[in-house]
């Protein structure tokens, strides 16, 4: 357990550590590549070092220089050069739901048999999400309980190229179907209901696929080669949207976060505190690859808003982080169409309505979402985590603006995103 007590005012500057979304693309499309990906600060969290050891064990030589933390060198074995894991029954994925939809894509058109499982969390997540466009293409995939669920048996075959129309916005499921395409015959496109994150698709065009973007569709097309690139993966804005909500509901706090991922597929975080008046300024904007900028935050005077359509999968992970702002905001805040926080490590919408309202805060909490009546003064509580990352940071910032002391009783599932959290929360606190 871990107990955090009321912050004075939270000051400072500091790097993010790496995109989590980005570090585990480095190592999948370096996997891929004729040669070697140099990677710099590459997130070493319990779910990215989850994906290092399955590409390991499919035959992929991945050098970690543990003198320079976050500088790796992926050993691709090209496009056709994976091999069937002899190190145990099943790849395992830990916790990373990325990991585990994303490589089934990738292994689906390889010539062998693998088995996909994770951790009692992940293998209770939805995978027909990919299991039903993969099989569309020619996939070999089954669910071995029969649930829809991992672990899953996966026989290589050869592909086919599809036009898929997504019902969920999901980076996960595009990337997967994307991953699949390459090797496909023809061309193979997915159209979501608004666009995800679209990191894949950046970074697949920097490894020289063929990729068109245009409205909601990406498509890939056939590709027998990908080129090695250099890759500096930018702060994660997941990860600094704690550092901006903290900034901006401790009273006396400024805040500045160096080099981070500004992608406007994820930069709902940054929308949405300003809609609800805080003081966020974007300083030093470069875009490469990625859109990456200065954050600096000030303590604000926050007020109610309206979450929802198309501004949920630009901030589906920071929700949690954005609940506790609406509780210390003036008025109400209604996130709607968030029905995808009930199926991600924890049902997010019970985990945060169960410890909001046990810290004072009149909160309901909805089919798809919140309705948050804040305004009140948070009170500190024992909060359940439910082993989730994201709700465990998120009362941890509750937590700053608390009176009393707030327990969690499990901090180490911080490890599976963002392994220096604590340190780095403590190291701004005054």
């Amino acid at each position: 357990m871990l107990t955090i007590t009321k912050a004075n005012s939270f000051r400072g500057e500091m790097k993010i550590p790496g995109d989590k979304s980005i570090s585990h693309r480095s190592i999948m499309l370096g996997a891929l590549a004729d040669g070697d990906t140099d990677v710099t600060d590459f997130l070493e969290s319990a779910d990215c070092l989850s994906t290092i050891d399955c590409f390991s064990r499919l035959g992929v030589f991945v050098e970690r220089d543990f003198s320079h933390p976050g500088h790796l060198i992926v050993h691709g074995c090209g496009m056709e050069g994976l091999h069937p894991s002899f190190h145990t029954v099943a790849l395992y994925t830990g916790n990373s739901g990325t990991t585990t939809r994303i490589l089934s894509g990738i292994l689906a058109p390889q010539r062998f048999v693998s088995l996909v499982s994770g951790d009692e969390s992940v293998n209770k997540r939805p995978m027909n999400r990919v299991i039903t466009p993969l099989r569309q293409m020619g996939a070999r995939i089954e669910s071995m309980n029969d649930d829809g669920c991992a672990p899953l048996e996966i026989t290589g075959t050869s592909l086919r190229g599809i036009s898929y129309v997504s019902p969920v916005a999901s980076a996960q499921v595009k990337s997967a179907i994307l991953l699949a395409g390459l090797y496909a015959d023809g061309t193979t496109t997915v159209t979501e209901p608004s666009p995800s994150r679209d990191h894949t698709e950046r970074m697949l065009r920097a490894f020289g696929a063929d990729v068109d973007v245009g409205g909601n569709s990406v498509s890939v097309h056939h590709t027998e080669h990908l080129t090695p690139i250099k890759i500096q993966v930018p702060g994660d804005i997941s990860s600094a949207a704690y550092f901006i909500a903290a900034a901006a509901i401790v009273p006396e706090s400024e805040v500045l976060l160096r080099h981070v991922g500004i992608n406007p597929t994820r930069d709902g975080i940054l929308r949405v505190a300003k809609a609800m008046g805080a003081d966020v300024t974007l300083l030093n904007e470069t875009d490469d690859a990625e859109p990456c900028a200065d954050i600096l935050v000030r303590s604000s005077c926050l007020h109610g808003t309206k979450i929802g359509g198309d501004l949920i999968p630009t901030l589906i992970d920071e929700l949690p982080v954005v609940a506790v702002m609406a509780a210390c905001a003036e008025g109400t805040t209604v996130i709607k169409d968030a029905a995808e926080l009930r199926v991600k490590e924890s049902d997010r919408i019970r985990a945060m309505t169960e410890g909001l309202t046990a810290m004072g805060c009149d909160v309901t909490g909805t089919e798809d979402g919140m309705i948050i009546h804040g305004g009140k003064a948070l009170r500190g509580a024992q909060i359940h985590t439910y082993a989730d990352h994201r709700i465990a940071m998120s009362f941890a910032v509750a937590g700053l603006i608390a009176d009393g002391e707030t327990v969690l009783d499990d901090e180490s599932c911080v490890r599976i995103s963002y392994p220096t959290f604590f340190q780095d929360l403590k190291a701004l606190e005054q």
